[in-house]
């Protein structure tokens, strides 16, 4: 009760909506098994109506008025909101940690090894869900097979995704609708499931010379990037990058080299999605249409970046300074809890605990319960917080 909760939602991006007062609610009658009284649920639906996310944790009458929220994206709407809701953001790039140990063994692997003879494709794309925040990839795969890349790319498709065939598919954006009703026919099916991304596949990169990584926010303002565009750097690999503008700039913050100069990366900087969608597919067929000297030339400098970006990778420095980065950004927000405390969900449980001690016996988190008989020490922590706050 004397500490601040966490919440740790560091691998998906933040959707706030997602919690609807009906979710949690239903969550919380299904993990408490208790016989649920109209006063017990009134209580229950008030806490989920004051503290959104906080009302699923053990400490949600914690003396802290605040709670710690892991995320990892930047720019994002979705915080401001949770930050509104009473919680302190803690950015980290999870993925990061995860990629420096999914793809650990990239750096040892000798079937990675650069063989330009052995290349016969210009591009590798992984494509296999197309709905939610991925549905712009359904419009990128029929705008390769209008510019004929199929037959420059080692890509995959799949006509269903999450219970929806893409012939019948509306996405959200009606810029991403399309017109073909005949991708099938131009690629063969993705066979692989979600847990794909935890690896990769090294004979895909011996015969294919850049990637070409669909990110899983890309219609987004957000930046949050994934391991997916952590592989190709692992493997020692170039790419082109299709995620939200910025991304690329997110990707240099980290000390990582991309490769304008070589590839036109103004698509980063382009607002509007569909504009991006295309700008990086007309990248993709100018470099389809070099010749074979021009195409090697190319992959000369470029693959000297991957090689730069595949050692800092793997330095140890650089993977330090990802939880070093982390721990700091947690010390402040725990600092940020310890000055903004007020014990205000506390103390209003503990005035309804004394108020109606036996109303309480289906609460479970035995420490909140104890607390109830600690009050005076606690209202004392809590006062000399105050003072010393006001002394400050």
């Amino acid at each position: 009760m004397l500490k601040p909760g966490a919440i740790c939602h560091d691998q998906e991006p933040l959707f706030f909506d997602q919690y609807s007062n009906t979710d949690m609610l239903n969550q919380f009658l299904y993990n408490k098994k208790v016989k649920m009284t109209p006063d017990i649920l009134g209580r229950i639906t008030s806490a989920i109506n004051n503290q959104h996310l906080r009302c699923i944790i053990d400490s949600q009458y914690s003396v802290h008025d605040k709670t710690l929220l892991v995320h990892s994206e930047k720019n994002s709407i979705n915080l401001d909101r949770y930050i509104q809701a009473g919680f302190i953001g803690v950015y980290w790039w999870a993925h990061a940690a995860i990629a420096c140990d999914w793809f650990r063994y990239a750096q040892h692997d000798d079937a990675l090894k650069i063989n330009f003879d052995a290349i016969d494709k210009d591009f590798l794309i992984y494509n296999r869900a197309w709905t939610g925040t991925r549905e712009y990839r359904l419009k990128f795969a029929e705008l390769v097979v209008n510019n004929h890349l199929q037959m420059h790319s080692v890509m995959r498709f799949n006509s269903d995704s999450e219970g929806n065939n893409y012939q019948t598919f509306t996405p959200v954006n009606s810029a991403f609708k399309i017109q073909r009703t005949d991708l099938e026919n131009h690629f063969d099916p993705c066979l692989v499931d979600a847990t794909a991304s935890a690896d990769y596949n090294n004979n895909d990169y011996q015969h294919t010379a850049i990637e070409v990584v669909l990110e899983t926010l890309f219609d987004d303002t957000r930046l949050h990037l994934t391991e997916k565009s952590l592989r190709p750097i692992a493997c020692g690999r170039p790419f082109i990058l299709a995620a939200a503008p910025g991304s690329l700039a997110y990707l240099r913050s980290y000390g990582f080299k991309t490769f304008n100069g070589y590839i036109d990366e103004t698509y980063d900087t382009v607002q509007d999605p569909l504009e991006r969608l295309m700008f990086i597919v007309n990248e993709m067929k100018k470099i389809s249409q070099l010749s074979l000297d021009q195409k090697r030339q190319l992959w000369q400098n470029l693959y000297a970046i991957a090689d730069y970006n595949k050692k800092l990778f793997f330095d140890q420095s650089w993977q330090q300074n990802i939880f070093n980065e982390f721990k700091t950004n947690a010390k402040s927000a725990m600092a940020i809890s310890e000055h903004t405390k007020t014990g205000k969900y506390w103390r209003a449980f503990y005035d309804a605990w004394k108020e109606s001690p036996e109303k309480f016996n289906h609460v479970e988190v035995h420490g909140l319960i104890d607390s109830m008989y600690h009050a005076e020490e606690i209202e004392q922590l809590l006062g000399q917080q105050s003072r010393l706050l006001k002394s400050i």
